[in-house]
């Protein structure tokens, strides 16, 4: 994948634990979650059933529910537990100091 593919999102910080937030990135809208044991996602933004709005959503230990119409997804694979479109899901790291970095190539 090449650089262009990676994106620095800033620091970490940014992103309470258990909180979610929204980022442009080469042209995308991308959520990236924080849960509370430290890990991070990133998904697309909106909820492929209605487009709502995931980084306000319930974040759980590895989910997110959508808030319009509480469509369930697992944060590593995208995918959903009632059968309904899966999400769009992207690699994302924190370097050792603390800096986030996107690859919009979708996560394996």
């Amino acid at each position: 994948m090449s650089d262009k593919d990676h994106h620095e999102l800033g620091p970490l910080s940014q992103i309470p634990l258990g909180e979610g937030r929204n980022f442009e990135v080469g042209g995308r809208r991308v959520a990236v979650f924080r849960v509370r044991d430290g890990r991070v996602f990133a998904t697309q933004a909106d909820c492929p059933h209605r487009g709502g709005p995931l980084a306000d959503g319930l974040l759980g230990r590895e989910t997110i529910v959508c808030p319009l119409h509480e469509q369930r997804f697992n944060l590593a694979t995208g995918k959903t537990d009632n059968g309904a479109c899966d999400l769009v899901t992207y690699e994302v790291k924190v370097s050792g100091d603390g800096q986030l970095t996107l690859s919009l190539g979708e996560a394996d």
